[in-house]
């Protein structure tokens, strides 16, 4: 029995490191070189609650950008801390800056996406660039993603950052992401097929035009969704248009979460809009638990009992899937506490996503920055002023 099982978790396992090694070159899109002409004119538009550790280095790496011309707009959504005072000091010595207070939150929108709304319609150039706090860009990094998105034409592209990660559960949860994503993505398929289901996206960077914005319904698409990374390129492709997903480690940096508790809370917030939902979860589930889990179970087992055939496949089970996060930790500099652990933390992963469909079931809403939006309040656009 615990052969077959053996053999279970090698077929589990071999089909996210099977995929990753596929997906890896497609991610990892090689560097743009701009295009010849004048330097692309681009609104770099910033969300910011509560954001006075970070808003200042996030504002000063978009303008040192090189080879683009950039304003850089920051919206003050009513933050507590001195987030507005922080971006009006820069503003008072680079004009490029622009400061907006929020607007007062309409029922049935999420903060996030309200937020992007009003910035967008506050931008003064074609080019779009939706860009999280916490996110600091490279000096290259906006006119490679230009040059990127003008060489595939595609409607909206976004990218993953570097992510930084201090405390033992960040090194633990967040490079799942890169596992989900190249583990379980068709890229080949996704970059060919306008399909809604492939939707994927990074939502700490987005680029697209005002154009293709308006036509997929601009953020009062998503506007009760806190889930913008996977709910945006949905919306675009639900309109008829392109969305890709690319490497932005060279790109871009960023610390998403800085304690276990934000961890534990991030991961909540969102899981119900992607993997956490009845349709997806128990496979989901299979497939990690078999393919993470499974091997170093029937390890365990096969040692003590001394079975020499199941152990040695238990073994192979364990190295495919552990695979993919070695790569992942090399590629995109990730700890190797990850690898180490990625066992357990794929435990903890998926157990989150149980939690984040329990709490949904119940009804009950995690608070992030202050607010408990409930998806379910009659929703309303707002007007443009």
């Amino acid at each position: 029995m615990i052969e077959v099982l053996a053999i279970v978790g090698i077929v589990l396992a071999m089909i996210p490191a099977t995929m990753f090694v596929v997906n890896l070159p497609l991610f990892r899109s090689p560097d743009e070189l701009p295009l010849d002409g004048p330097a692309e004119q681009v609104s770099v538009l910033i969300p910011a609650r509560d954001e006075s550790a970070s808003i200042a280095k996030s504002v000063s790496a978009a303008l040192a950008s090189k080879g683009v011309e950039v304003e850089v707009v920051v919206l003050d959504d009513h933050s507590t801390d001195n987030t507005a005072d922080v971006v009006h000091s820069i503003a008072n010595i680079d004009t490029r800056v622009r400061l907006i207070s929020g607007g007062t939150l309409v029922a049935g929108w999420n903060g996030k996406q309200h937020a992007c709304w009003q910035l967008a319609s506050a931008a003064k150039y074609d080019r779009l660039v939706f860009l999280d706090a916490d996110v600091r860009l490279g000096e290259p990094a906006l006119a490679q993603l230009i040059a990127r998105q003008d060489r595939t034409g595609v409607d909206l592209l976004s990218a993953f950052p570097r992510q930084q990660t201090g405390t033992w559960l960040e090194q633990w949860i967040i490079p799942m992401m890169h596992f989900v994503l190249l583990g379980f993505l068709p890229f080949a398929r996704m970059r060919t097929s306008k399909h809604a289901s492939y939707a994927a996206g990074c939502g700490q960077l987005f680029v697209t035009n005002k154009a293709a914005y308006e036509r997929a319904g601009t953020h009062a698409a998503i506007r009760s969704s806190r889930h913008d990374g996977l709910k945006l390129p949905r919306a675009f492709r639900q309109a008829g248009l392109s969305t890709d997903v690319i490497d932005g480690t060279d790109l871009a940096e960023c610390r998403m979460y800085t304690s276990a508790t934000e961890v534990v809370r991030g991961v909540l917030k969102n899981a119900i809009e992607g993997i956490a939902n009845p349709r997806l979860i128990v496979p989901f589930s299979v497939l990690m638990i078999g393919g993470s889990v499974l091997p170093v179970a029937t390890l365990m087992v096969s040692m003590a009992e001394k079975n020499l055939i199941a152990m040695s496949l238990s073994i192979v089970g364990v190295i495919l899937g552990h695979l993919p996060r070695a790569i992942a930790a090399k590629v995109f500099r990730q700890p190797t506490a990850g690898v180490v652990f990625h066992s357990l933390a794929t435990l903890l992963f998926v157990g989150l996503q149980w939690a984040a469909l329990a709490n949904h079931l119940l009804g009950r809403q995690v608070a992030w920055r202050g607010r408990t939006e409930s998806i379910k309040q009659p929703e309303k656009s707002p007007q443009k002023s």
